[in-house]
């Protein structure tokens, strides 16, 4: 009973960010990426990294796949949600560590449980992405 009360959080936490239960609210963004920081807890080396939607990301040993970034409007409360799929290589064997929503505002509610490494939501980008936007200024620049 309590496992499934506890598989029912993320989703009880999307339904209150999506704005299931409040009155005439804004619709949320869709993202083009999720911003992310990633930890390798034997360095203690924190990174910052921009996964576009539907493009793998590699960290360390993770594959990080962006499914879905969300993001509330300017003039709400902010939040930031993504669902995400990371995964790990080991001895040649790939295997899936995480699937889930994760949230900007509440980490620890839907967190990738492994031993090495960390892997949480910071934001989402809407429109062009931070990598193409560089890649625009150095073409306009020649």
């Amino acid at each position: 009973m309590r496992v499934r009360i506890l598989r029912l959080i993320p989703a009880i936490a999307l339904a209150s960010l999506l704005g299931a239960n409040a009155p005439a609210l804004a619709e949320n963004l869709r993202g083009t990426a999720a911003v992310l920081q990633a930890m390798d807890k034997v360095t203690a080396r924190i990174s910052k990294l921009e996964a576009p939607i539907g493009e793998t990301v590699k960290y360390g040993e993770l594959e990080i796949q962006v499914k879905s970034c969300r993001k509330r409007p300017p003039e709400e409360p902010p939040e930031s949600a993504a669902f995400i799929e990371i995964f790990e290589t080991k001895k040649g064997k790939r295997e899936k560590v995480f699937s889930g929503w994760m949230f900007a505002s509440s980490p620890a509610l839907s967190a990738m449980e492994h031993p090495v490494y960390d892997v949480w939501v910071v934001d989402c980008t809407i429109g062009k992405s931070a990598a193409s936007k560089g890649a625009q200024k150095a073409t306009k620049k020649r």
